[in-house]
């Protein structure tokens, strides 16, 4: 390949799937001046991104053959598949990179490796922990596994994206694996607060009013989760100050609160559940993040 079909290549990327997220992708991609080639599956989505002088391609194989890097981003690794696997888009992906980064579950992307792999396609897996409005931007956040060498081939391309990017190894299932445990994370406490809320309201207090001092639980969290997060990995599970058979006291306070108003109080229930069967195994006086250890043995 000439230098000049080098750096053909590696200023140029292409992009599969124009929701949002990929849209976002492809706008900051057009920003950092690279040649950028969208397709997404329903027509018209790419018209903004076009107007903006990106390259709309008919088809996926006509997009995937266009550059030497594609970047994947839909709905989960189903509609990857569906695109991905057709014979004439694998055909024109042999000896190219896809970076995916659909979210999905760890198993579906080491699948797609190793798919990937038998097609003579070179393969990145990765996350965004971040909203489509950090993209290109200094707050998005990336998180990338897969080959070493391969990564920092294209790592070019890819801080044009903004941000931060870690490569967390070469093993493919890792990046899914921290998206699906900082999800759990996110999704678990934004549950949380939604139940607040409603019992909150129905004691008279309004979500405004609440928030202020939401705001300041949540300020308690980050340095807890740098002092369990070594409890969790030695195994000392301190209760000092807060043993789980006081956690449980002010866990059904909730429970009872919420269901003499009406109010669903599954996930509560469930949360104490989880800190009854700890002290049901001997552990009453360990802090909560026991419970982490009980619910891996099953």
């Amino acid at each position: 390949m000439s230098s000049a079909s080098m750096h053909s290549e590696q200023s140029s990327v292409t992009v599969l799937g124009l929701g949002p997220m990929g849209r976002a992708l492809a706008g900051a991609f057009l920003d950092a001046g690279l040649r950028t080639t969208v397709w997404n599956r329903t027509p018209g989505r790419d018209r903004e991104l076009v107007g903006r002088g990106a390259v709309g391609a008919r088809s996926a194989e006509e997009a995937v053959a266009a550059s030497g890097l594609t970047v994947v981003c839909v709905v989960n690794y189903d509609a990857a598949d569906a695109i991905l696997r057709r014979d004439a888009v694998a055909g024109a992906l042999k000896g190219r990179t896809v970076v995916n980064l659909t979210a999905d579950t760890p198993n579906r992307a080491r699948d797609a490796a190793d798919w990937a792999a038998g097609h003579g396609i070179r393969y990145l897996d990765g996350a965004i922990m971040t909203p489509t409005t950090t993209i290109g931007t200094p707050a998005a956040v990336f998180l990338h596994c897969g080959p070493a060498e391969l990564y920092r081939e294209h790592r070019p391309v890819l801080d044009a994206l903004g941000g931060t990017h870690t490569h967390l190894g070469e093993e493919i299932g890792r990046a899914a694996a921290y998206d699906i445990a900082l999800l759990d994370i996110f999704w678990t406490a934004m549950a949380g607060y939604a139940h607040a809320l409603a019992v909150a309201r129905a004691e008279g207090v309004t979500a405004r009013e609440l928030a202020p001092f939401a705001k300041g639980i949540g300020a308690i969290l980050p340095p807890l989760f740098e002092e369990t997060a070594a409890e969790a990995d030695d195994g000392s599970f301190s209760g000092e100050g807060n043993p789980l058979t006081s956690a449980v006291s002010s866990m059904a306070h909730i429970v009872h609160t919420s269901e003499a108003h009406g109010i669903d109080a599954g996930v509560m229930r469930a949360a104490e559940g989880m800190a009854r069967r700890a002290i049901g195994r001997g552990h009453g006086a360990d802090g909560f993040i026991r419970i982490a250890e009980v619910l891996g043995r099953g």
